[in-house]
């Protein structure tokens, strides 16, 4: 299991998408590319969520509890052959995050019900899913999907994300396959996330890139908005 050995700051902007212009122009002054983007500067992320029929993770996220986890599995560009189960946690605005490679076979498996074998798994994070599929009744609830523009820059470990297109599969539970069938999560199509991680402190310089008059740091997550409509 690939761990982050410490907590990293995650700070979360909702953002128009003028400000997303002006703003992507000053960043690519002072920060490079993620060299896993395509050659527009993106690529998208897809991440099948879980939860219980309480909606735990939902409802904590809603009621504002300071220590909370959510399990997904997320593929990049519709790429199979690379998937990984994660576990991300969150302490206010401190998160981490554990993850584990699956096959594309596993993960059918588990959004089809047949999680025996998860048990006995190699895997430490794959037992524990099924430790909390069992016990907590976690089950695949919704596929969210949206494009990434990722930037870095090396000191402070600082990497500046702006997401968009964020769209959920609501209720439909053909959770993997190549026709995605979703729908906007998010009041107008063209509103984006602005994402900003960092290690133990965010330089002046990235600071004073992202200030905007017509954003504010505010909660939001992209699961959240994906359940926005039951």
């Amino acid at each position: 299991m690939d761990q982050e050995k410490r907590y990293r700051h995650e700070l979360k902007y909702p953002i128009p998408y003028g400000a997303y212009r002006a703003m992507r122009s000053r960043l690519r002054t002072v920060m490079r590319p993620d060299p896993h983007a395509s050659a527009d500067g993106t690529y998208q992320i897809r991440s099948i969520y879980f939860d219980n029929s309480e909606d735990k993770a939902l409802r904590e996220k809603v009621d504002g509890v300071a220590k909370r986890e959510k399990f997904r599995i997320r593929y990049y560009n519709d790429d199979f052959s690379f998937m990984s189960l994660e576990k991300k946690m969150k302490v206010e605005t401190l998160c981490l995050k554990h993850s584990a490679r699956i096959t594309r076979e596993e993960c059918q498996r588990i959004i089809d019900g047949d999680i025996d074998w998860m048990r006995d798994h190699p895997e430490g994070l794959v037992q524990e899913l099924y430790a909390k599929m069992r016990y907590q009744r976690l089950r695949p609830r919704v596929l969210v999907s949206y494009l990434r523009e990722p930037y870095l820059y090396a000191p402070g470990n600082v990497r500046v994300t702006f997401d968009s297109d964020i769209r959920t599969s609501l209720f439909r539970r053909e959770l993997l396959t190549e026709q995605v069938i979703d729908i906007s999560a998010t009041d107008r199509p063209q509103d984006m996330v602005l994402e900003v991680k960092y290690d133990a402190f965010l330089p002046e310089v990235i600071q004073d890139l992202i200030q905007e008059p017509s954003i504010r740091q505010q909660a939001f997550s992209k699961y959240g908005a994906s359940r926005r409509f039951g």
